[in-house]
């Protein structure tokens, strides 16, 4: 039987203010289920309002975005909370990490808001903490001392292995990650985004991977820009 798609985006305009000129206006842009999709585009180019849409933090004032199937624009701003909670995994290019909680809690913490991931990871580790622990582990974060630690104790490459752990606990359908290697070197960007899309891989969640680090891509299986897809930015370049 044929997955639906993850995502899918048409005929989408977005403008921050009714008078003012859209950011945003995208034709078609889809995800498939399962699917690992670099999109880059330069900063300030709108990839960051793109995911906004995607993850129901904004709504399109013209077309529709349906995630795994649901029309976002039909919930209620409480909807797109629950849902969002639910079924999507979100790695914030600051990484949004709570700075009073251990790792360890800091990793948990989506399930604390969703019964659907807590019910997850416990049919599959057998308790919240037994995943948040295995995650830490396949991220390179194993260590005992670490996970007691306050997250403000960590590098910025361990800080951002917590946010993948976080965002991939409970098995959310759907992960986006906003520049989330934007603070690491070269060889670390590799290492994290090999790391993300084997976990992906394994729990078949679908990614969609903004940057603007297009040496990237190639980890992906496919490759987009926002400019492609984006008719603000093909009539700004025309």
């Amino acid at each position: 039987m044929t997955r639906a798609p993850a995502l899918e985006v048409d005929r989408v305009s977005f403008r921050w203010r009714r008078k003012d000129a859209p950011v945003l206006e995208i034709e078609r842009l889809e995800v498939g289920a399962g699917e690992r999709l670099f999109l880059g585009g330069p900063s300030g180019s709108g990839k960051s309002t793109l995911l906004s849409l995607v993850a129901g933090v904004l709504v399109p004032g013209d077309g529709r975005v349906r995630v795994l199937g649901h029309d976002t624009r039909v919930l209620s701003g409480p909807g797109r909370d629950r849902f969002r909670a639910d079924h999507l995994g979100v790695i914030f290019q600051m990484f949004n990490l709570l700075p009073w909680l251990p790792v360890l809690d800091n990793v948990m913490l989506p399930c604390r808001f969703s019964h659907t991931r807590r019910n997850r990871a416990e049919q599959r580790d057998g308790s919240v903490a037994a995943q948040a622990r295995r995650l830490l582990g396949r991220l390179g974060l194993d260590a005992e001392r670490v996970l007691a630690r306050p997250v403000t104790e960590l590098s910025v490459g361990q800080q951002q292995r917590v946010a993948a752990a976080r965002a991939l606990i409970g098995a959310p359908e759907l992960v986006l990650a906003d520049e989330p290697t934007s603070a690491l070197d070269a060889d670390r960007r590799a290492d994290f985004v090999a790391l993300l899309t084997e976990q992906c891989g394994e729990t078949g969640a679908a990614l969609l991977f903004v940057s603007h680090d297009r040496a990237l891509a190639a980890a992906f299986d496919r490759h987009l820009e926002l400019g492609e897809i984006n008719r603000v930015a093909q009539e700004a370049g025309a």
